[in-house]
């Protein structure tokens, strides 16, 4: 499915601009392309940058591909919540304490990157694993509506939408 198949009511307005970054392609080839992209992209950021900030209080690089991380762990794991129908309504997250409280700049890059393979194989293995209906399914989520196919966009239009904050400022 592509997001044009994504109904009015399936996500918070908050997240359309995470959907438009999303891209083209059909979600589950989107969030396999996409991980290679966004590999190939931060293999190629020089090590002298890695610990930039454009600003005061601006996250370093390092804390945004730690961010991008933790951000697609919650999110996949709304979804598999909302998959397998749990009611349960789903609480939010503070990005900024989990930012400060994650300790990205004292890990290497090819650590972060490691890290950000193996969490979006799982994120893929954990999509390619819902039907057709789980995809429609919907539950709550930071008080808000939320679809499973939904997320999948969201993860994907969160990193790109990372990805070019780190290419127009940090670069």
């Amino acid at each position: 499915m592509k997001k044009e198949a994504l109904l009015p009511g399936e996500y918070h307005e908050y997240y359309q601009s995470y959907i438009d970054n999303s891209g083209e392609l059909e979600l589950l080839i989107g969030l396999e392309n996409n991980g290679a992209k966004v590999v190939e992209f931060l293999e190629q950021i020089d090590l002298n940058r890695h610990l930039y900030r454009y600003s005061e209080g601006k996250w370093t690089i390092k804390e945004i591909v730690q961010h991008i991380i933790d951000t697609e762990r919650v999110f996949a794991y709304r979804a598999l919540c909302i998959s397998r129908k749990d009611a349960t309504p789903l609480p939010g997250f503070e990005q900024d304490d989990y930012v400060v409280n994650s300790n990205a700049n004292t890990k290497s890059m090819a650590d972060l990157i490691d890290e950000y393979k193996k969490v979006r194989a799982s994120t893929l293995s954990l999509f390619k694993s819902f039907t057709e209906e789980m995809f429609s399914f919907a539950g709550n989520a930071n008080n808000s509506s939320i679809s499973v196919r939904a997320i999948g966009f969201i993860i994907l239009g969160h990193e790109n939408h990372h990805c070019k904050i780190i290419s127009d400022h940090y670069l």
